[in-house]
């Protein structure tokens, strides 16, 4: 089954089972931040990536700049380990690293999320490549991907037992917008894959074939 169709499924049926406490606010929320977020301020094809330096899940730096000596970089955002499409997206990522790391670029996954949470994230889904931790969503906020939730989620997340707190180390009640990017090994930002619409991500297939784009 296709990435897409596996997303479309868990939406649908939680459109269908879950509560209307829980529903219609998450619902709610998430359609008028497609409406209002704007793509146009997100970090764009042909811009440097800013240079970063973030915690892997064992609290070891990563830099931007030693993972781009090493290769192209592909990066995914995510919101944390708590989404079901993010455990979706990643999982996908993961099926398909030996086709990336055979093309000579690195993958990493970035989410607000402690180092201690990532960590729990890669065993439970037995991930093979780095996820780092954007403490306080900085480089999510240089980048233009930011999801400023809004308070009618909060008694949503109490209700599914969801401490963003705990899990984020801060109380922003903020997110990144789910994106992927593939950057050259110069820095530049080759492709965005961008969509305030959590339910939808992008296919690791399609990275594969910016990778063939730009090796081409």
């Amino acid at each position: 089954m296709s990435l897409a169709a596996q997303l479309a499924n868990t939406f649908e049926a939680f459109q269908k089972n879950a509560p209307d406490a829980a529903k219609n606010p998450i619902i709610a929320a998430k359609d008028k931040h497609v409406r209002t977020f704007d793509t146009s301020k997100a970090i764009q094809p042909g811009e440097k990536l800013p240079e970063f330096a973030l915690p892997d899940a064992t609290g070891k730096e990563v830099s931007s700049k030693k993972l781009l000596s090493q290769g192209p970089l592909l990066i995914t955002f995510y919101r944390g380990e708590w989404c079901p499409f993010c455990n979706l997206a990643i999982s996908a990522f993961q099926k398909h690293l030996p086709e990336i790391k055979a093309k000579g670029v690195n993958l990493v996954a970035i989410s607000p999320e402690l180092p201690n949470q990532s960590l729990t994230t890669m065993e439970k889904y037995n991930l093979e490549f780095s996820v780092l931790s954007d403490e306080s969503n900085k480089l999510a906020k240089q980048l233009g991907l930011l999801f400023a939730m809004p308070d009618t989620l909060k008694p949503v997340f109490e209700m599914f037992g969801t401490d963003l707190k705990k899990r984020n180390g801060d109380d922003s009640f903020e997110v990144p917008v789910p994106a992927t990017m593939l950057v050259d090994q110069h820095g530049i930002v080759r492709n965005t894959w961008v969509d305030p619409d959590y339910t939808k991500r992008c296919d690791p297939k399609t990275t594969l074939e910016w990778i063939g784009a730009m090796k081409a």
